[in-house]
């Protein structure tokens, strides 16, 4: 069956919120809600697309677009790829052309059913915040990254990778414990990096996988979020192939944790993750201020050890 091309459009409102819209009587899947968008006409960019569509569906006329993940799907009638777009900014009215009803909804609290197949993932991927944090206790004790920890969770933290394997075993126990019931009293996600049985003795919400133990897993740990730290297309594939939630990807930069080692560039970060099916939070000498940046290459957000701290 011949891949359609479809551009889709993730159209965010100031707080967070996305609008969906409900296919109407006389289509494939009729009272199923979808994301605005339509299929890439021949000599069409995809962004032309997703423009030209929005202001066909909606009346709206997009400012600011910018990609995201893309997703296969094989319905009945057609195998589709659909190249999501997160549209931030945006002018014109709404008014609905095409569909039987419009809603706008958040990931963690979705109020509409039936989503149509594909869209899953895409709801998961939403409730995924634009920043991780990762801890570095070893560097600068257990007591200052704890209290740094809990100083960034009440300023809106939401999504947190505990990466102490150079802590003593006992001691990186102890930190796990505490910093998990730290993100659980701020409604924030804690993953631990490496360590499936520390994961689930702690309670943490998943697992980070290093590259080596990506490359070494046959299927997805059986934990509720799994991520893994990826460098190269094997391990991007691999993370895609497995399931996973969202992957980490660079260096972008130069980084104080790798001396010597040169970032490959946002150049290179898009040109990876073009057409890819996870989130990705790009990683290396990033500050908050690179998040643009990040999202321009194609990027979810940024992840960030000492930037996440200071």
């Amino acid at each position: 069956m011949k891949k359609v091309d479809v551009a889709a459009a993730v159209i965010l409102g100031p707080d967070g919120a996305f609008l969906l819209g409900q296919r109407a009587a006389d289509t494939f899947y009729p009272g199923y809600w979808e994301f605005p968008g339509g299929k890439v006409e021949a000599g069409e960019t995809r962004r032309e697309a997703l423009v030209r569509e929005l202001h066909e569906e909606l009346g709206i006329e997009v400012e600011t677009a910018y990609p995201w993940i893309v997703r296969e799907h094989a319905y009945e009638h057609a195998h589709v790829r659909l190249h999501f777009f997160r549209v931030v900014a945006w002018h014109g009215e709404l008014r609905d052309h095409v569909h039987a009803a419009l809603a706008w909804q958040h990931a963690d609290a979705l109020a509409v059913s039936p989503m149509l197949p594909a869209n899953a993932p895409v709801l998961q991927a939403l409730a995924l915040p634009d920043f991780y944090a990762i801890t570095h206790a070893h560097a600068i004790s257990v007591e200052a990254q704890l209290a740094a920890l809990e100083r960034a969770l009440a300023n809106g933290l939401k999504l947190v990778q505990l990466r102490e394997s150079a802590l003593p075993e006992l001691a990186r126990e102890g930190f796990a414990a505490q910093a998990v019931a730290l993100c659980r009293r701020h409604g924030a996600r804690a993953l631990i990096n490496n360590d499936l049985q520390l994961a689930r003795a702690v309670g943490a919400d998943g697992v980070h996988l290093s590259a080596e133990q990506l490359l070494r897993c046959h299927q997805r740990p059986d934990l509720p979020l799994v991520a893994a730290s990826c460098h190269d297309a094997a391990e991007l594939a691999r993370a895609a192939t497995l399931g996973l939630d969202f992957i980490v990807l660079g260096p972008v930069m130069p980084t104080a944790s790798h001396p010597g080692r040169a970032g490959v560039g946002w150049a290179a970060i898009a040109g990876m993750i073009e057409n890819y099916p996870l989130p990705v939070f790009a990683l290396g000498g990033l500050q908050p201020g690179d998040m643009e940046s990040a999202w321009l290459a194609g990027a979810h957000g940024i992840a960030a050890i000492r930037a996440a701290w200071a």
